[in-house]
């Protein structure tokens, strides 16, 4: 089956479908894409007619664009009609998950904006360092031969540090590793709906047992936070937990190990890299650029019309911006299919644009930075243990990222 296939539609001559196909190759998918245009109508796996931004320049506008709206509630009305449109397929998520900042607009997107900011900015999230450095230690002493780095380094780190952060149990990272592995896939709908229903009852009791007997974490600090007389209801306090506990371990979890394949399939760029430590902080930059951790970036709809490029979109209509596409755009960047780690850093949108830019992108570089680096001193052969050709892409259009990495640190 095609990865993109042309089907007709009502609102324009020619529309594409997506498959679930093209996240195995979706830079091929995209560059076809591009060039016929970088905003353009297609049909998403499961079915949700929506305009597909590939290209860089118009990514980065539309992104920061306030006539393109994240109220969650809006959106799913209009998704509901769109699916019934389309004969789709409901994603089954559950709604207590979903009033998070990263579906909000201005006010509200404001007001719980600033609730979390302090938590992760560059300082305080510095300050995290020296247990970054002691988890990535113990979770490299514990590796030797062949191992899935995913399972044995890419997952634990950052799941352990926001949980950490958090303030919530340490055995029940494998829970949440189920449950938002679930909800960011393109699982069937009554995996979804199953997840969300627990991942939804589980953080309802953590908030009730914090409010009762609150810690030295965020999560405590969440729960009893007041700024200027504001707290976060219990619908929203869930639905913030959720969203942190799941940006903060799949974004950095697939930068890792992403970042590490392109190494090992490009040997100049790691010895290049053993070589300058110093260049890592590049590195990772570039890591986010060539093969970020998202793919497709979460859901807008336009509250009006909007123009992008050569196409008006009307009012009424999901834009999905493809953040893999807009960093591998040769309008923005030079030669942007090859993978170097001296290219000058800045400009990819991988953290997004604009006032959902990703709150935790700090702490996403540092783990990364540090992950990286202990990876690269630690083991001076290592290298893949199996066929690049073999390795298999998440089935999600949101997170791009693999199954599984094996190999060997000799």
């Amino acid at each position: 089956m095609r990865a993109v296939e042309p089907v007709t539609g009502q609102a324009t001559d020619e529309l594409v479908r997506l498959d679930l196909d093209f996240i195995q190759d979706p830079h091929t998918a995209m560059e076809l894409l591009r060039a016929d245009g970088p905003v353009r109508q297609a049909i998403m796996p499961r079915g949700l007619r929506v305009w597909l931004v590939t290209g860089y320049a118009d990514a980065r506008s539309l992104l920061a664009d306030p006539r393109l709206s994240k109220d969650y509630r809006a959106a799913g009305a209009l998704f509901d009609r769109q699916l019934t449109a389309t004969g789709g397929v409901s994603s089954g998520f559950t709604q207590s998950l979903a009033a998070h900042m990263l579906n909000s607009d201005p006010p509200d997107h404001t007001r719980l904006r600033k609730l979390v900011n302090k938590a992760f900015t560059a300082r305080t999230v510095a300050r995290l360092r020296p247990r970054i450095e002691e988890i990535t230690a113990g979770l490299l002493d514990d590796m030797s031969g062949t191992v899935d780095l995913l399972e044995a380094f890419a997952f634990p780190l950052p799941i352990t540090v926001i949980c950490e952060l958090l303030g919530i149990p340490d055995d029940d990272k494998d829970d949440f590793r189920s449950w938002s592995g679930t909800l960011v896939s393109a699982s069937p709908a009554e995996d979804v709906d199953r997840a969300s229903s627990e991942m939804s009852r589980y953080l309802l009791s953590l908030v009730e047992a914090k409010r009762a007997a609150p810690g030295d974490d965020l999560l405590s600090d969440l729960v009893h936070v007041s700024d200027e007389g504001d707290k976060l209801s219990e619908v929203e306090l869930v639905s913030m937990i959720f969203l942190l506990l799941v940006a903060g371990h799949e974004t950095t979890v697939n930068l890792i190990g992403n970042g590490v394949l392109a190494l090992l399939r490009h040997p100049d760029q790691l010895a290049a890299l053993r070589a300058d430590p110093s260049l890592v902080p590049n590195a990772v930059e570039e890591f986010l650029r060539y093969e970020g951790p998202v793919n497709i970036a979460t859901l807008r709809f336009t509250a009006e019309p909007v123009r992008a490029g050569e196409v008006t979109i009307p009012e009424g209509e999901f834009v999905m911006i493809s953040l893999l596409a807009a960093n591998r755009d040769s309008a923005r960047f030079d030669e942007p299919a090859r993978f170097d780690v001296h290219r000058p850093p800045g400009g990819h949108l991988a953290f997004g644009h604009g006032i959902h830019f990703c709150v935790g992108a700090p702490l996403a570089r540092l783990e990364a930075e540090i992950a990286v680096r202990r990876l690269v001193e630690r083991f001076g052969d290592l290298r893949l243990a199996a066929e690049p050709e073999t390795l298999r892409w998440r089935d999600s259009t949101l997170m791009r990222g693999l199954e599984t990495l094996p190999v060997r640190v000799d």
